[in-house]
């Protein structure tokens, strides 16, 4: 897992988190997968880029990754970064696990609404053309439903509680099985 600080789980305990949440919500779906967190607040899409050494290097004595689910954007949007360089380093993430042949769960990101409608069309874009890519699962966006929603997020308006998180591996679960049984096909 590739991400920034919403899938670090910022602001919660460790228990609360998304990694911690989402692996309780495969293993109660009967899957058994390690999950390599890389995810790291304040992380953007070159940072994600950068880490990708690391994760393919996987957990000693069980190889590298089976699968990967990429969560970044947020910041590269908070920041007002170029839109060619969120796709650039996208691009060159799913390059690199595609030449590995590894499944990939992209996870959607919108801009924030104040940089304007030309720059998150733009954004958006670059999740729904990656998203077309074989070998990869594109969830639409990460934040959906708790997004905007006070009741789950934090004070910061921004970062999931423990019940937004709750909320985000709901909605991403069968996305990540998809992408689980597209890795156990490749394996075999």
């Amino acid at each position: 897992m590739i991400g920034d600080s919403l899938a670090a789980g910022y602001g919660l305990p460790h228990a609360e988190g998304f990694e911690v949440q989402l692996a309780r919500a495969l293993a109660a779906a009967g899957e058994k997968v390690p999950i390599i967190d890389a995810a790291v607040s304040g992380a953007t899409s070159a940072d994600g880029r950068a880490r990708l050494t690391w994760v393919l290097g996987g957990i000693p004595r069980r190889g590298p990754p089976l699968a990967a689910l990429v969560e970044l954007g947020a910041n590269d949007g908070l920041r007002a970064l170029p839109v060619r360089a969120l796709r650039a380093n996208l691009t060159a993430i799913l390059n690199r696990l595609a030449a590995r042949h590894i499944p990939v769960l992209l996870a959607g990101m919108y801009a924030p609404p104040n940089l304007g409608p030309g720059y998150e069309r733009r954004f958006r874009a670059v999740y729904a053309a990656l998203g077309r890519r074989p070998g990869v699962v594109a969830e639409p966006f990460f934040l959906a439903g708790v997004a905007r929603v006070p009741a789950l997020t934090q004070a910061d308006g921004l970062h999931p509680n423990a019940t937004g998180v709750k909320r985000v591996v709901a909605t991403i679960l069968p996305y990540v099985q998809r992408v689980l049984a597209m890795a156990r096909a490749v394996a075999r």
